[in-house]
């Protein structure tokens, strides 16, 4: 059967459950918040050369070198009105890579520079989603995200509370790993759960076993943001029969999610390429695997692209991208009867319409 071609991914239904609000923003928007805000310190201000600049910024293999352009546009967000349009921005530029529900996170204490309230930070990107997506297929619902090198996590998780019944969906922890286990947050993790709240922890990504061990039974993390070093955990008979360890087997019989995002994890470092990293392996032993962006802007990815990726790399077809779409949904932090909905109302029939028309025309 003919391979889905680029066009053809970017109309199908997608599902997003891994993707920073500040590493997603539009070069343009960038340089024009640079100079409303008076943020100073941008490397040029020539839209095409600072796309440049993130991008080979992010491609260094190291997850530290990475976040070091966060800087800029964190830099570039620290009013209520850069909030509002980056969030709403955000909404249409998934809306127009075929994303039907995303759940986009960021971490409001890096919003409050300029004396923001992290309510106020919190209400702006709520309000930004809400415009974005009006009139729009697209439904965005935010994490918010506190920082493990900070000490903010507890009072993040209290945010996250009080929001959970106007678009805030869960709670999350991102920033460097090593040095800063899932379980200084503890505190935090159990709130959510006393109040019945979901979260969940980058864990695997530039840290190995432990760091995922912690995130699921220390802290009990409902999904596992990137958990690509599970793989660690998979090893090989003589005849090549994969043998799963005692955690690997855990997050595959408890059909724990995996937020893989494939580019961004080669930039990191966490994956040597995308045809060695271990979303092939792991779709084939049946993990819960999902696909996502993580870092748009500085990844230099969409939605489309990194599924177009994989059709490339591993010869997906239609079944496999629904299957990871689903996947994903499934998976979603919002209420049971919204997933339901969204796979048999948009999802199911977006596929069987794209891998019909593949069948027609041959």
């Amino acid at each position: 059967m003919t391979a889905p071609t680029p066009e053809q991914v970017r109309r199908a239904p997608k599902v997003l459950l891994h993707d920073h609000l500040d590493g997603g923003l539009r070069p343009q928007t960038v340089v024009e918040l640079a100079a409303e805000t008076g943020y100073a310190d941008l490397p040029t201000t020539d839209v095409e050369e600072l796309a440049r600049f993130f991008r080979s910024g992010a491609e260094r293999g190291s997850l530290e070198l990475y976040l070091e352009g966060f800087r800029h546009t964190v830099g570039v967000m620290q009013t209520r009105e850069a909030l509002v349009r980056v969030a709403a921005e955000c909404a249409q530029d998934l809306d127009d890579d075929g994303v039907v529900y995303a759940e986009v996170r960021f971490a409001p204490e890096l919003h409050v520079e300029r004396g923001l309230p992290l309510t106020e930070v919190v209400e702006a990107v709520l309000e930004g989603f809400r415009s974005g997506s009006e009139g729009r297929r697209i439904e965005v619902r935010a994490l918010l995200t506190a920082m493990r090198s900070a000490a903010r996590s507890r009072e993040i998780a209290d945010l996250a509370v009080a929001y959970r019944d106007q678009g805030v969906v869960g709670f999350d922890i991102a920033g460097a790993e090593a040095g800063f286990p899932p379980s200084r947050h503890l505190d935090a993790f159990q709130h959510m759960q006393r109040e019945n709240g979901h979260y969940t922890i980058h864990a695997g990504e530039a840290f190995g076993l432990p760091s995922i061990w912690e995130a699921l039974q220390w802290c009990n993390a409902d999904r596992l943001g990137h958990g690509v070093r599970i793989v660690d955990d998979i090893t090989f008979d003589a005849d090549g029969t994969p043998v799963l360890g005692r955690l690997a087997a855990y997050v595959r019989d408890k059909r724990i999610p995996l937020e893989m995002c494939p580019t961004s994890n080669v930039d990191t470092g966490a994956a040597a390429s995308l045809a060695e990293h271990p979303i092939g392996l792991l779709r084939t032993l049946s993990f819960r695997v999902t696909v996502n962006t993580d870092n748009r802007l500085m990844s230099g990815v969409s939605m489309s692209s990194e599924m177009s990726a994989l059709v490339d790399t591993f010869g997906y077809g239609w079944d496999d991208l629904r299957w990871l779409t689903v996947n994903a949904m499934k998976s979603a932090f919002c209420p049971f009867d919204e997933r339901l909905a969204l796979i048999e109302g948009a999802v199911k029939p977006g596929y069987a319409t794209l891998s019909a028309g593949v069948a027609d025309a041959l």
